[in-house]
């Protein structure tokens, strides 16, 4: 008896419409339609964190500054983001896709990816599964989401880009060449401004162009990432952010967060705040992947876009809040020169373990007193947000937790 064939690969890309935008939009009706930029106000130093379709319209778009949003777009909307809004909405949205396939990889805040291969007698064929999805999402969580239908995780990304806004798009297996072909090849998953250009200087401006070469070609001229290229142009899942299968757990090799003052200060106390809420910050996510970290990293930017890195690796791992702040404030005061004022601050955390080092009873009894202490901040944060407790000195910081959507759609 011959063995059965194995069933090809159905995998959705899920992709929230204009996510912030769509939530702030929740809360505040009167701001369906119109030009709204989520991220901060007009005047401020700030990047843009999404925009409304209405805003692209003129221009603008995720990461470019405020400022700059603000001239392209002058009648424009300019509202604060608010992470916990977009964090539990972004939870409601996860519940939604565990519905369809216990394998679901969140790629950002507002995007995912779900392996529903072999599901048909559940969901029914690919097509009808994703109307069914679209729906449940929109009824669940009152928000707009696009879904495209691929062999691939790439094809599938690619798909649910050309179904925006609120649509559904399926590439029949086989198709996915057709599909691609047309398409610049900066719209490859992986391929940013750099790559982009490099390619331009070759002659290939299309997908199809890069389909079209010899992989060994490809190899010589960018190594690995050659290869990488040649089996992306044919919808394939070939390196990149595609190295692992779908829902597999796989942990960050660093963890940061930073400030763009939206005026460069030479003020001591809130610079130190300042690293004080950084340092939650990053502990907060330590915490949450059950990690330890083993390095941190200070980042410095100066008035005259000067930047320093300093990296120190401490005697144990950790995820405390105050151990790590106090290993960034030494950095940052062997460092920082005083009366230089400072446009950008960072920190940084690498170097992971799964397990804490060995420490002395003294040390151990005022560590296990800071763990409590931490566990019950972050049940609170979980419950009010995250700006219900903080340290008393990271209060004083008195900015914004910001982020992007689809922050690896961001070119380098």
């Amino acid at each position: 008896m011959a063995e059965p064939s194995t069933p090809l690969r159905t995998i959705f890309h899920v992709d929230m419409d204009a996510f912030f935008v769509s939530v702030e939009e929740l809360y505040d009706p009167s701001l369906k339609g119109k030009p709204v930029v989520v991220g901060g106000q007009r005047d401020e130093r700030g990047v843009v964190s999404a925009a409304s379709y209405a805003a692209r319209k003129f221009g603008v778009h995720s990461a470019m500054p405020l400022r700059t949003a603000a001239k392209l777009c002058p009648q424009a909307i300019f509202v604060n983001g608010h992470m916990d809004r977009y964090r539990d909405y972004s939870q409601k949205a996860h519940a939604v896709l565990r519905n369809f396939s216990p394998l679901v990889e969140m790629a950002s805040i507002d995007e995912a990816y779900l392996d529903l291969t072999g599901t048909e007698r559940l969901h029914g064929p690919p097509l009808k599964a994703a109307h069914a999805l679209h729906a449940a999402m929109k009824d669940q969580t009152q928000l707009n989401c696009s879904v495209g239908i691929g062999t691939s995780r790439l094809v599938a990304k690619v798909a649910s880009a050309q179904a925006k806004p609120n649509g559904v798009l399926w590439v029949v297996p086989g198709m996915e060449a057709s599909l691609l072909a047309p398409l610049k090849v900066g719209a490859i998953p992986g391929v940013g401004k750099v790559m982009e250009k490099n390619l331009h200087a070759l002659g290939i401006e299309c997908v199809g162009d890069l389909a079209k070469l010899d992989e060994r070609f490809l190899e010589e001229r960018f190594g690995k990432w050659g290869l990488a290229l040649a089996g992306k142009s044919r919808g394939e899942d070939a390196g990149g952010w595609f190295d692992t299968s779908v829902g597999e757990e796989t942990d960050p090799k660093s963890i940061s967060h930073e400030h763009t003052y939206n005026e460069d200060t030479a003020n001591s106390e809130q610079l130190e705040a300042t690293l004080m809420k950084l340092s939650e910050m990053v502990c907060r996510r330590l915490r949450e992947h059950h990690l330890y970290a083993r390095t941190v990293q200070l980042k410095l930017r100066d008035e005259k876009f000067n930047t320093i890195t300093r990296a120190h690796t401490l005697a144990a791992p950790t995820q405390i809040d105050a151990e790590i702040y106090e290993a960034i404030r030494t950095l940052f005061r062997k460092n920082w020169k005083p009366g230089t004022k400072v446009r950008l601050l960072g920190v940084q955390t690498s170097s992971f373990e799964e397990g804490e080092g060995q420490m002395n009873l003294l040390d151990n009894t005022k560590h296990d007193k800071w763990k409590q202490a931490l566990s019950t901040a972050d049940k609170l944060r979980d419950k009010f947000g995250e700006g219900a407790v903080g340290m008393a000195s990271g209060l004083k910081s008195g900015f914004r937790e910001k982020t992007q959507e689809n922050p690896a759609e961001r070119k380098k």
